[in-house]
């Protein structure tokens, strides 16, 4: 569908009518909008305690509120960089399912309760259907939500609840281009008016896409009830169901500085040492041409197969049991089914998820909180990855070129899973006693965790002005690890262990003036390091590696935060060093440093504009670590028999690498982020907004042969309210049409192999109906 012919009408007023509406309906429509509520104005909830002021708490943090979600046209975890600093995150195949913050992937929670997400970044799209608002923290987890695996940062997504004093239904359509539709209901009612209500949103998704053969279905049910049945008991209870189908975008492969440069792409098919020109290990690629490249060609499928099943259930009981304590009872279940088959011969298959949280907080005033959790993790998935082959494919040949049928010599190597499919079994085993292994061995895993956690969290107020806060944090792991397919004629390998993880936090905080408050902060904690949907591997020696609940994690912060009194506006600045580790795709860790600078100002004018600035810096660095990459660099690809388009080495591609331990800076990750969203209320039906955003250049690969430039995006908004009830607003993406580029996956392994190309200019036209 083409919207292009409306963008010359996105600073037009849609209709005149609205100035001759009456004063009574002029104060309705101003009660229908609700004002943009800043991030200092909303309370942190379930995170650093039970309830905690932005500016009060000793961390970087950022608050995206419901209304600064609607107006920014937040859609996925991608978005989340318009407002918080250094969050510039890889495409995630298209599919982001993890954030990222600091240069790393960080881990996501759903109402304070660490939720089941990708492995490695790779899991199944998002849907904010069911969730109001946000918030962005940098570095590990708080001591009250428990060790996790993802260091970097998190997002805590806080769902939808009913409202007990009014009933409400807002209906939303959303028509974009590429076939692009998206319809949500949403409906409250109070049951019994301040003290039961019911609430209920649906959201159906049917997307085509500018890119080749690539599609977004899917469906989110959302079901939350509220009860207060007195002043000190609060009882909130969601439910949500999603069932997706979408694909998997690799982006564009051969990722040359000319194709970042100019969407120049090297032809021709790669050959591997046995002659075949089917996709495979040690392909060399001889240069037929230099081409122009549509941006829509990208690493797809029509035959790829990605669908996901799950549901979650949270409920929160709060109690005041007298003026000084509250009593928290916080619980947790998904249930998660994914398949996930490529024709590129990659698969990832859950086959049923399980994981049950609950979590006991006691918190005493303002000052001291402590309590206890007990997490369980099931999971049955099976995994393949090994024969995977990206940059031997020429993306202008046919689609049988992007195909790899599986040889006998390689089916031999795993394991029959149904009728030719074939994944890695959970171990591995020597069959014919020669001393090496027979199998290629990937994430394939029937693993269980019971997680027990204690901590405690306590503030002195060493003076008026000056306070203390320490945080303690112990878990209790005990892990079991199954081969749920072994190969026929051997005994299952397994293996179980168990561990403690700890986490310290110390935050010193010195309020300056009333206004303005100086932190610093000092954090150090041990993580996991997991598999799909958290599971646990076997490796190679048929046992739980000790190394992944061995992990160190440091971080110091110093900051300034500033809330003026009786002014609608907020600034912080932070100073941060973090030490954190990186799974690698072998199961392996490395360790990353950075240090970097990060700043925030918002601020909202009471003639109807306001304005959310974002900036940062960081040095992200392997720290004395180890990088891996499937190819070491992109002219390996390549041979030389045509050195007026690449100087090939004719190494070949894809070929495994490992750098040795290093201080070079890290690959795919900007070293300044800057950002901008404002919105203007020019008069009470008729409104105007926009983000713009900034990327220094960085390098795409760790050798640094390819880097992406600098790079920005604006987008444009307008909307106009009809009546008191309906309003429409156009949505203009990418106005100036700017080729820009991202990693496709985070901790550069795919750094030689692929870059994803973003979308063109387009447009969203959105109607809203409440009633």
């Amino acid at each position: 569908m083409k919207l292009l012919p409306l963008y010359a009408a996105l600073f037009i007023p849609l209709s005149a009518t609205a100035q001759q509406e009456q004063p009574d309906e002029v104060i309705e429509v101003r009660g229908e909008q609700r004002e943009i509520v800043l991030p200092s104005e909303q309370e942190v909830e379930g995170v650093f305690g039970a309830n905690e002021q932005l500016q009060d708490i000793p961390r970087s943090a950022t608050v995206i509120t419901e209304s600064l979600l609607r107006e920014a046209n937040i859609d996925d975890l991608h978005d989340i960089a318009k407002f918080a600093p250094n969050s510039h995150a890889a495409a995630g195949f298209g599919n982001p399912s993890l954030p990222s913050m600091r240069g790393q992937l960080g881990e996501l929670f759903t109402g304070g309760m660490r939720r089941q997400a990708g492995n490695n970044g790779l899991g199944i799209p998002l849907s904010l259907n069911a969730y109001e608002s946000m918030v962005v923290v940098k570095g590990a987890p708080p001591v009250m939500l428990g060790t996790t695996q993802r260091v970097g940062g998190f997002v805590n997504l806080l769902p939808k609840r009913a409202r007990t004093d009014t009933s409400r239904t807002e209906l939303k359509a959303r028509v974009g281009e590429w076939d692009q539709y998206r319809w949500q209901a949403d409906h409250n009612t109070v049951i019994e008016e301040d003290r039961q209500a019911f609430r209920a949103s649906v959201e159906v998704i049917d997307e085509g896409s500018f890119y080749d053969y690539t599609h977004l279905r899917s469906d989110d049910l959302l079901l939350a009830y509220e009860w207060t049945p007195s002043n000190s008991t609060r009882w909130s209870l969601n439910f949500e169901y999603y069932d997706v189908d979408w694909t998997d975008n690799a982006g564009i492969n051969r990722p040359t500085q000319d194709l970042i440069d100019a969407n120049l792409y090297i032809t021709g098919q790669g050959q591997q040492p046995n002659g075949s020109y089917v996709p495979g290990a040690g392909a060399v690629i001889s240069p037929t041409g230099l081409v122009a490249i549509d941006r829509s060609t990208v690493l797809t499928d029509p035959l790829d197969t990605n669908t996901a099943e799950t549901y979650l259930l949270h409920s929160v009981i709060e109690q005041q049991l007298n003026s000084d304590w509250l009593l928290l009872n916080r619980s947790y279940f998904q249930y998660l089914e994914r398949e996930g088959i490529n024709q590129n011969s990659f698969v990832e298959i859950v086959d049923g998820a399980h994981t049950f949280e609950h979590r006991v907080e006691l918190h005493y005033g303002e000052n001291t909180s402590f309590g206890a959790n007990l997490r369980y993790n099931d999971v049955l998935g099976y995994s393949q990855f090994t024969t995977e082959a990206d940059n031997p494919i020429d993306l202008t040949g046919s689609l049988d070129q992007r195909r790899i049928p599986l040889t006998a010599e390689q089916q031999a190597r795993l394991v029959e899973l149904r009728p030719n499919l074939f994944v890695s079994p959970g171990a591995q085993y020597d069959l014919n006693n020669d001393g090496v292994g027979d199998f290629n061995l990937s994430d394939t895993t029937d693993s269980t965790s019971y997680q027990w956690g204690l901590f405690a969290q306590q503030k002195w107020a060493v003076t008026k002005q000056f306070r203390l806060t320490l945080g303690l944090r112990a878990d209790y792991y005990d892990v079991e690890a199954r081969d749920p397919l072994a190969p026929a004629g051997v005994t299952a390998k397994q293996d179980s262990y168990s561990d403690w993880l700890t986490a310290a936090s110390f935050a010193a905080q010195y309020n300056w003036s009333p206004d303005l408050v100086v932190y610093a902060t000092a954090y150090d904690s041990d993580s996991t390091s997991n598999s799909m949907a958290g599971g646990n591997v076997l490796n190679a020696a048929g046992v739980i590696d000790s190394q992944n609940f061995a992990t160190e994690n440091r971080l110091y912060e110093v900051g300034v935060k500033y809330a003026p009194s009786g002014a609608r506006w907020y600034a912080d600045a932070v100073w941060f060093e973090q030490t954190r580790s990186l799974r690698n795709r072998d199961g392996s860790n490395s360790g990353i440093a950075s240090e970097g600078v990060e700043l925030q100002w918002h601020y909202r004018h009471e003639q109807g504009y306001w304005v959310t600035l974002a900036a940062s810096y960081i040095d992200a660095y392997w720290d004395d670590s180890a990088s891996f990459q499937g190819t070491r660099q992109v002219a390996d690809a390549f041979d030389n028999s045509r050195p007026d388009i690449i100087a090939g080495t004719g190494v070949g591609s894809p070929s495994f690498t490992i750098f040795p331990a290093s201080n070079q800076q890290l690959q795919g990750v900007p070293e300044v982020q800057a950002s901008a969203v404002a919105g203007w209320q020019v008069s009470d039906a008729w409104s105007l907004g926009g983000d713009l955003s900034y990327t220094k250049s960085y390098p795409l690969d760790f050798l640094q042969t390819v880097m992406i430039r600098d790079q920005h995006q604006l987008n444009l908004h307008t909307q106009y309210r009809f009546t008191p009830r309906l309003s429409a607003r156009l949505d203009v993406i990418n106005v100036t049409d700017q080729d820009n580029w991202a990693p496709v996956f985070e901790g550069g392994y795919f750094g030689a192999t692929l870059a994803f190309p973003s979308l063109p200019r387009h447009a969203q036209l959105s109607l809203s109906y409440r009633f």
